[in-house]
């Protein structure tokens, strides 16, 4: 079962510690509005990029109401260029609980 944050979590991670925040949204809602740094791969894209990225220890999937993100970070938590340490967590209520400042702007590449 896949673990989930609070979006108060979240920010409290972000503001504390080194987190990796994947939006999985599609890219024109990434752009209107996203929490700050996260990378954008679209729920569609993801298996076919998933190997794009360089996985943090601590990831936290983020979807417009916390239901697809669960799936996706089951996803990315199977994938074996995920180290077992990691952590994979959903962001619970997604979007629609976020409170907090958004950026906004061009989808960022996985790099």
């Amino acid at each position: 079962m896949v673990e989930e944050l609070t979006p108060d979590e979240v920010k409290a991670k972000l503001d504390e510690e080194d987190v990796q925040v994947i939006d999985i949204r599609p890219e024109h809602q990434y752009e209107s509005g996203h929490i700050p740094g996260a990378v954008n791969v679209p729920m569609g894209q993801l298996p076919s990029r998933v190997d794009e990225l360089d996985w943090g220890e601590d990831i936290v999937v983020a979807c417009p109401i916390g239901q697809s993100s669960v799936q996706a970070a089951r996803l990315i938590d199977s994938y074996e260029d995920v180290s077992d340490d990691s952590d994979v967590r959903s962001m619970a209520g997604g979007y629609q609980e976020w409170d907090y400042e958004l950026e906004a702007g061009d989808a960022a590449d996985a790099e």
